[in-house]
């Protein structure tokens, strides 16, 4: 028997304002983000400060807040954008796109890295092993949220997301008409949890283990391309297409799939180019003294 999906997307109440899990899991994001990016720095990667990256990081936010949200309007919501262009202003009704946010991350650090004199690429190389525990955490909060699930299905560990009912009801009916099996033609793949498990865990691990090697200009950045072309690409095959658009063709092209190929084209292309690129800038490593006090360590492989 199916899963009924009853999580309330709304963590917090404060009479009008209303804090919903979605938004909570892009702080995190953030956060794990911010960490892991210290994290980094203090092994003397790209040769940048705290402060720098703490400028990187403000200018990535940035691009992944205003780049998602117009990548998903140009994407998938176009004939809503060009009837009502003030939907692009409301976030809080949802539509965030990972390919546009990906655009607005790049345009983010091509503007970063040209006021410090940093080769793109290089800067890319270092946030990728960063982007994919945020991209995890998002599709947590698509799951939670009840939102971007899959297609019918009835695997053992499908879910019924009220959302997606052809009826509204109460939540107390939905209940009642679960537990009677009522409900079973309607069960689905919980597709964000499939993409959690992929584009953030699986991918952060592949990315981050390749990264801790260090790599020619280009590489990680080529993987990362691939790793997740080739997992959203899986994925849409389970995942619903966006009501507004549907299959683009052959009742199984996705606009998921068809803005993915590219990437792992671009991927190929970047691990190709990478065997004769140099290497990124290296600055000391920060390591903490037995009594706390920061010392420089030559990076790994230097001297």
């Amino acid at each position: 028997m199916s899963l009924l999906h009853t999580l309330d997307p709304v963590a917090i109440k404060l009479g009008p304002l209303s804090i919903h899990w979605y938004g909570i899991t892009y702080l995190v994001a953030f956060a794990t983000g911010w960490w892991l990016g210290r994290r980094r720095v203090r092994q003397g990667r790209l040769g940048i400060t705290q402060d720098d990256f703490a400028d990187l990081l403000f200018y990535g936010m940035l691009g992944v807040i205003f780049g998602g949200r117009i990548g998903y309007m140009l994407f998938y919501g176009w004939d809503t954008w060009l009837h009502d262009p003030v939907a692009l202003l409301r976030i809080w009704e949802g539509g965030m796109s990972f390919h546009g946010g990906l655009l607005g991350v790049l345009i983010a650090c091509a503007w970063w890295s040209r006021r410090r004199g940093l080769h793109m690429f290089d800067t890319i190389d270092f946030v990728a092993p960063i982007v994919p525990i945020g991209l995890g955490l998002g599709r947590l909060g698509n799951f939670i949220g009840g939102e971007l699930w899959g297609r019918l299905t009835t695997v053992p560990w499908a879910f019924v997301f009220p959302k997606s009912l052809p009826f509204d009801a109460p939540p107390a009916e939905i209940a009642r008409l679960h537990a009677s099996g009522a409900l079973e033609p309607f069960a689905r793949h919980p597709s964000q949890l499939y993409q959690f498990g992929l584009e953030g865990i699986a991918l952060f691990a592949l990315v981050w283990t390749f990264s801790r090697t260090r790599r020619r200009r280009y590489a990680t950045s080529g993987v990362f391309a691939i790793g997740y072309g080739v997992q959203r690409i899986a994925v849409e095959f389970v995942r619903q297409p966006d009501e507004q658009i549907g299959f683009l063709a052959f009742h199984w092209l996705t606009m998921g799939m068809l803005l993915s190929l590219p990437l792992i084209v671009v991927g190929i292309a970047l691990l190709v180019i990478s065997r004769r690129a140099p290497y990124p800038p290296e600055g000391p490593a920060v390591v903490n003294a037995p009594k706390g006090n920061p010392v420089a360590m030559p990076p790994p492989g230097a001297g």
